[in-house]
């Protein structure tokens, strides 16, 4: 038996190269959500981890929201995050336990997550690619094969994203 079902083309995926505790990823914020917004389910966008040695806290943040995502609440726990970097920047690691109890979930398994280190081979992988895809700074977008550079500005990049989005659904019927 056949499944007469059409096939749903791969949604294009926008890669978000993000340091959780810089502030040039906060004030990309705006754009991430309004992306969101926009595209919904017709674009998958997918947070990349690229911590930056200058910020102490980054590689922690990065395998903590490595860990909300996987009790189901990704990216609320990324926007949280960067919509609160100067508590990190003031509070460490521990603040990142508390905003995950803040928003519900099990806060003694991340807590638990940072001592053993169960997200660190997910963010040296991310952090290697992006080196190797030539990432320097964040917010790095990737979407169409296309590299953005958002950390020296944000000026246009929202607009060129969508461009690039409305080109690669236009190209697959959607």
């Amino acid at each position: 038996m056949s499944d007469s079902s059409p096939v749903r083309p791969a949604v294009p995926v926008l890669e978000v190269w993000c340091d959780l505790q810089c502030p040039d990823c906060t004030s990309a914020l705006e754009d991430v959500r309004a992306l969101r917004a926009r595209y919904g389910d017709r674009l998958e966008l997918r947070l990349r981890h690229f911590p930056l040695e200058k910020n102490k806290h980054s590689f922690a943040a990065a395998q903590a929201a490595e860990e909300a995502a996987e009790q189901g609440k990704g990216w609320e726990y990324t926007e949280a995050l960067l919509g609160r970097v100067e508590e990190l920047n003031r509070t460490g690691e521990p603040f990142l336990v508390r905003l995950a109890g803040e928003l519900g979930l099990d806060d003694e398994e991340f807590d638990t997550a940072l001592i053993d280190g169960r997200h660190i081979l997910i963010v040296d992988a991310d952090q290697a690619e992006g080196k190797a895809i030539g990432v320097t700074g964040t917010p790095t977008y990737v979407i169409g094969g296309e590299r953005l550079d958002g950390g020296k500005s944000q000026e246009g990049l929202r607009e060129r994203i969508e461009e690039i989005a409305d080109r690669l659904l236009a190209g697959q019927g959607a």
